[in-house]
């Protein structure tokens, strides 16, 4: 019997390993679909940085492409962007229009605001994130930079160019509000192009484990018996979620709204570093109940039910928080200095035109729900996205096409905004995040001193002082004041500065961190363990 050589055999062994590895490599290109590959030369493309989820950048990529090339005669090719959540967008644009401004990418206006080049960076869009966000790239100091020890600031959005006349923004929106908020920025920097609820998705297997009641209101996920079962996220890496905490306050007041969020997080198993995780931790039955956006909620509750079962009888369930429902508007904005602002302005005008907006809300066309959408062309062709239009005018003529029959307009909470915005991030990670383990242990301590027998009624009382005590924090003036409804706006404002909040933030967390301790210690003392 012959015995091949062993350098043969190893050398036939690399050859097929290599044949491997260039297989692996060919076949994404293989396979990539044709319309992929045949760009003609002559398409534009534009760079749009998102959050935005996979199927709503296929399905808007697709459409806008075959509107632009009906309309204006040429393709788009869309180059999606995603270095994560709305926040961490944000931090990316303020840090590349910084270096912009150092490198001397920009000129100063007569009001000595920088105004940068076209072409200066390399991005186009923002799309999607809420319009506190948005807002703040709109504002004249979104992009800080020290030349020659003077600060140069200046917006990171840009309106387009033309501004659309008003009658074209009337007949899109109609009444710039929803809600307490707008539809769009009055100075044209950012447009709604759908809106989000804020509510909480609920399974309904685990909650009757623990013998809760299907909660209806935020303070329902207050109930000490879904300690450890609550699924929360973690406000400085979402914005979406600091914008659902700041509807609590402003729905519920400052004292009122900091011990609901307080008790939330003493129940809570974990602080996600994504909002599109809680919905998953609530379907999967590692949480009872987490906080999300309308459409990830909905999305999530559909996803894990057999097909055809009512809503009520669903294992998982969404609740839009009665009386306590912020509608907020998901903005696109053209980013300052785009290297291609034209075709940045004409995206913006396909996302409020129907067939944009139909995008959002309708059935897909591959499911053959309805023979208007192969008449029209409206609504997604594949993926049904489960998001609220942000023209009134589609509620009016399309509900019948909708996936979901809720209209925000009718149920947006009025609760006036009490300008907290500011101060979640600092108060939410030295209360909750970063002390949870000492909130978690007080909550516990205080909740069996409430159900014990006989408990002295000071020392309860002592207790409850010292778990919902709020800290003394050093104001604009250098002074020390107690954080309190009178001053939390202007603590807000003064934390945005990375260096101040990062100060304030140990000193809050030193305090409640003492707080939670001094909790456990009151109960030792009169017997509960």
């Amino acid at each position: 019997m012959a015995h091949e050589h062993p350098q043969v055999r190893d050398r036939t062994v690399a050859l097929g390993v290599l044949a491997l590895l260039l297989l692996v490599v060919a076949m994404p290109i293989v396979l990539r679909p044709k319309n992929r590959a045949a760009w003609p030369e002559d398409t534009q493309s534009l760079i749009i940085l998102t959050p935005h989820v996979q199927q709503i950048r296929e399905e808007f990529a697709r459409a806008f492409d075959q509107w632009h090339q009906a309309k204006y005669g040429t393709r788009v090719r869309i180059d999606w962007r995603i270095p994560g959540g709305t926040s961490e967008i944000r931090r990316l644009l303020e840090a590349k229009y910084g270096a912009a401004i150092r490198q001397g990418k920009y000129t100063l206006d007569e009001h000595g605001v920088a105004r940068f080049e076209t072409g200066a960076l390399e991005f186009d869009m923002m799309f999607g994130g809420g319009s506190y966000d948005h807002g703040k790239l709109a504002a004249n100091n979104a992009a800080r930079a020290a030349i020659s020890g003077e600060e140069v600031a200046g917006p990171i959005s840009a309106p387009p160019e033309p501004p659309f006349e008003q009658s074209q923004l009337d007949g899109w929106f109609g009444e710039n509000v929803i809600g307490t908020g707008k539809l769009y920025h009055d100075d044209q920097y950012w447009f709604g192009t759908a809106l989000s609820g804020f509510g909480f998705l609920y399974n309904r297997d685990v909650l009757r484990r623990l013998g809760v009641a299907e909660p209806k209101v935020f303070d329902d996920l207050t109930n000490p018996k879904l300690m450890g079962w609550i699924a929360l996220v973690d406000p400085r890496m979402s914005g979406s979620v600091a914008t659902l905490y700041e509807s609590i306050l402003n729905a519920k007041g400052f004292d009122e709204g900091w011990r609901i969020l307080r008790e939330m997080s003493a129940n809570s198993r974990t602080f996600a570093s994504s909002s599109t995780r809680t919905p998953i931790d609530v379907g999967q039955g590692e949480a009872a109940i987490g906080v999300c956006i309308d459409f990830y909620g909905r999305s999530q509750a559909q996803s894990v039910s057999q097909p055809g079962t009512p809503p009520e009888l669903a294992r998982v369930g969404y609740a839009d928080p009665a009386n306590e429902v912020y509608v907020d508007a998901d903005p696109i904005s053209i980013l300052a200095g785009a290297p291609n602002p034209v075709v940045a302005r004409h995206f913006v005008e396909f996302c409020l035109t129907e067939q944009g907006q139909s995008l959002w809300q309708f059935h897909a066309r591959e499911t053959g729900y309805s023979s208007h959408q192969t008449e029209d062309g409206l609504g997604p062709a594949k993926y049904e996205l489960r998001r609220m239009p942000a023209r009134r005018s589609m509620y009016e003529r399309y509900m019948d096409r909708f996936v979901d029959k809720a209209n925000p307009f009718l149920f947006a909470s009025d609760a006036p905004n009490l300008r907290l915005r500011g101060s979640i991030n600092v108060l939410m990670s030295s209360m909750a995040i970063d002390a949870h383990d000492e909130l978690h242990h007080a909550w516990k301590m205080l909740n069996k001193a409430r159900a014990t027998s006989g408990f002295p009624a000071s020392a309860l009382a002592e207790m409850e002082a010292v778990f919902y005590a709020m800290p003394e924090v050093v104001d604009k003036d250098g002074q020390k004041v107690l954080l309190s409804a009178e001053n939390a706006t202007d603590f807000g404002s003064l934390w945005r500065d990375e260096i101040t909040a990062a100060e304030a933030r140990i000193a809050c967390t030193r305090f409640f961190k003492g707080q939670y301790a001094r909790v456990v210690v009151i109960a030792h003392e009169h017997g509960v363990r």
